[in-house]
């Protein structure tokens, strides 16, 4: 029962992935051959700003003698690291071999994944915490590469932006992500994987305004993956993303399942909502024609599995929804 995880850094691979039920094959770096999943790396890069041993325990006593720790502030003494210090870089880090995690597999292989989840952290709070994909689905959102960036606008101030890596990793592509989206939408034929899109990033309002979604929802969210509660929920259909959300989930409230619930002011939910859509469908276009790496047809049938937008956004249209504390940018 393998999972395969996707995702840009700070999405929350490494952390969902140290799950105590589970044998851990990697946090990043792997392949999927004709005889399963195997990982390439052999080790782990977790991020470690604020790390307790509370909140991860795994990675907390994987940090011993061996670790390699960057952008940390320790005591010269007596070398202990006070990962609450972000003076240096919000981006500590620690690199440790995969045999010190507790729940490592090793050798590290595994059989085909009956799931695969797809790990957004959408600043603008509009997705959904979790939503089923189809294979079409599944091949535009890979081929999207879909995470938050963090800037200033104009005004100086910080603010959401979205940010889009072909396949999750975009620098190390040698062919058109296409193939690469073809390779996967065949393996998920062959063995009957399922696709999901599970945003671990803000909910009740963009960046600023709403609040993110807390580690242990975003696990719960997994667990019911993996024990197969969300493969059997009643799904409702959300507009624009044209996504299939499940409307129950095991240790998430309701009203969470469905972001516009989340938001107070449903207007600019839906303009916020219409907004990201657009930025995706307009990041698609060079993918567009497929590059004849598929049909004409499957690209089509790709393209057509993402967001429906009515209209872009004017720039007075954003300032205002900016102005009323929903801000992102064009």
């Amino acid at each position: 029962d393998v999972s395969l995880f996707f995702g840009m850094s700070g999405a929350g691979k490494t952390t969902l992935s140290a799950d105590p039920q589970r044998r851990l094959i990697g946090d990043d770096e792997h392949g999927w051959s004709a005889d399963g999943i195997f990982n390439i790396e052999g080790g782990c890069y977790a991020k470690v700003i604020n790390l307790t041993p509370e909140a991860k325990p795994y990675i907390f006593e994987a940090i011993r003698f061996g670790t390699v720790l960057e952008n940390v502030v320790f005591d010269a003494q007596t070398y202990d690291v006070d990962f609450t210090d972000g003076s240096l870089s919000d981006n500590a880090r620690a690199a440790y071999p995969i045999r010190y995690m507790r729940n490592a597999e090793v050798p590290c292989v595994g059989t085909h994944p009956k799931n695969i989840i797809m790990l957004v952290c959408d600043g603008f709070g509009v997705l959904p915490p979790v939503s089923r994909l189809t294979t079409e689905q599944a091949m535009y959102h890979f081929v999207s590469g879909y995470s938050l960036k963090v800037g200033r606008s104009d005004s100086g101030e910080w603010e959401p932006q979205a940010s889009f890596s072909a396949c999750f990793g975009s620098g190390f592509l040698v062919w058109h992500p296409y193939k690469y989206a073809g390779m996967l939408a065949e393996r998920m034929t062959a063995h009957g994987t399922v696709a999901w899109l599970v945003n671990t990033g803000w909910t009740g309002g963009p960046m600023g305004v709403g609040r993110r979604i807390g580690l242990e929802l975003s696990q719960a969210i997994v667990d019911a993956v993996h024990s197969g509660e969300l493969a059997s929920a009643e799904c409702e259909t959300m507009g624009v993303f044209n996504l299939r959300v499940p409307v129950a989930c095991s240790g998430v409230p309701p009203e969470m399942m469905l972001p516009e619930r989340t938001w107070e002011d449903p207007q600019a939910f839906q303009q916020t909502l219409e907004h990201l859509g657009w930025l995706f469908h307009r990041n698609f276009r060079k993918f567009a024609d497929g590059a004849g790496m598929v049909s004409p047809s499957l690209a089509a049938s790709i393209a057509a599995a993402g967001p429906v937008v009515a209209h872009r956004l004017s720039a007075r249209e954003a300032e205002a929804l900016y102005r009323r504390g929903r801000g992102f940018t064009m």
